[in-house]
């Protein structure tokens, strides 16, 4: 798969597809790169594909107009994302510790051990601390979504099997300069019956051989349009996805967690 020809099949073979036929035409060519994005030393049939897994999974615009995200993950602790400000809560329930902090800014508070932290250094390495959990865990949620992100240079790989069986095609995620560990490698195996991301591998170093890891990305639900993956079939990763259009401001400055609404 080294030549254009197999971008327009692979364009033509979506756009024959039922679930993304009217999509495709509408948001054609409308998934730009982020800044950063090593597009000089990623693959055409590479990008290509991740176009493809943005549309399937519900194209960008819905996508980017996305507000706000919830899950639990692993069953340790709860995140609540506003996607658009950068607002983010953290519950751990086993330590009774919340963590409200905006990713962009690293600004909040946080509660530990039945207290609110004031001393200025604590509450910046906590602050710090919460930015790292948001960062590993919203990828375990939303990393489809994050295949053409800063710092990242994707390569087609080959066309494999996953574990369950599915003929995939094979993506390779390497980063620079991003993230707690720009070192690792991803493997994104991409279903060839649907173009969704069906299992991830992941390589502690880049110049591994062999996985350190590999695990399913399965189970989706549609949220009014967005697929996103939880509840997997090896009971790791996010449980209990919610998308929710409006969310009151004390969700993310209140320690005492407001009850709001599950429908999505």
């Amino acid at each position: 798969m080294k030549n254009n020809g197999i971008i327009i099949l692979l364009m033509t073979f979506v756009a024959c597809t039922p679930q993304t036929e009217s999509r495709i035409e509408e948001e054609k060519d409308s998934n730009p790169a982020a800044e950063g994005f090593n597009q000089e030393l990623s693959d055409p049939e590479a990008i290509a594909w991740a176009d493809v897994v943005m549309q399937v999974m519900g194209g960008r615009k819905k996508w980017d107009n996305t507000r706000f995200l919830a899950w639990n993950f692993f069953g340790a602790r709860d995140l609540v994302w506003d996607k658009q400000t950068g607002r983010v809560r953290i519950d751990f329930p086993r330590d009774s510790s919340i963590y409200l902090v905006n990713i962009h800014t690293l600004e909040g508070k946080v509660w530990r051990k039945g207290q609110e932290l004031t001393e200025p250094d604590s509450v910046a390495k906590y602050l710090e601390r919460a930015k790292s959990i948001w960062i590993n865990d919203s990828y375990w949620l939303v990393m489809p979504f994050k295949l053409k992100d800063s710092g990242v240079t994707l390569k087609y790989l080959r066309q494999d099997t996953t574990q369950a069986g599915a003929a995939a095609e094979v993506l390779e995620l390497t980063f620079e300069n991003v993230g707690n560990t720009p070192n690792n490698k991803y493997e994104v195996f991409i279903d060839k019956s649907d173009s969704l991301v069906k299992q991830w591998a992941y390589f502690r170093n880049a110049v591994q051989d062999s996985a350190s890891a590999i695990w399913p990305w399965d189970n989706y639900s549609d949220y009014n349009g967005l697929l996103l993956s939880g509840d997997r079939s090896d009971n790791k990763g996010p449980k209990n996805v919610r998308v929710y259009e409006v969310l009151g401001d004390e969700v993310f400055e209140s320690f005492e967690l407001p009850v709001f609404d599950n429908k999505e």
